[in-house]
């Protein structure tokens, strides 16, 4: 059988491999809203732009998803009277 290729990863590994492997996680962030649920949002973008998202993404260390829901939030503030 034909040999599978080894993954590679999006970001770079640290130049130096104990400090790298020692590093503990962050914790991955939550919203803090009391959102307990949430609903899915589909948009079509060009393939120029969901780059351009991304790489903005990864450069603030953030997942796109935590970056558009910020930016939503703030371009849709909640009102008085709207239901959480």
């Amino acid at each position: 059988m034909s040999q599978r290729c080894p993954k590679r990863g999006f970001a770079a590994r640290p130049a130096d491999p104990e400090s790298w492997i020692k590093a503990s996680d962050s914790p991955a962030v939550r919203a803090t809203d009391g959102a307990a649920f949430t609903a899915r949002l589909t948009i079509d973008i060009t393939p120029d732009l969901r780059g351009r998202i991304k790489i903005v993404a990864f450069q603030r260390g953030v997942t796109v998803a935590e970056m558009l829901r910020e930016l939503l939030a703030r371009e849709f503030p909640a009102t008085e009277g709207d239901p959480s």
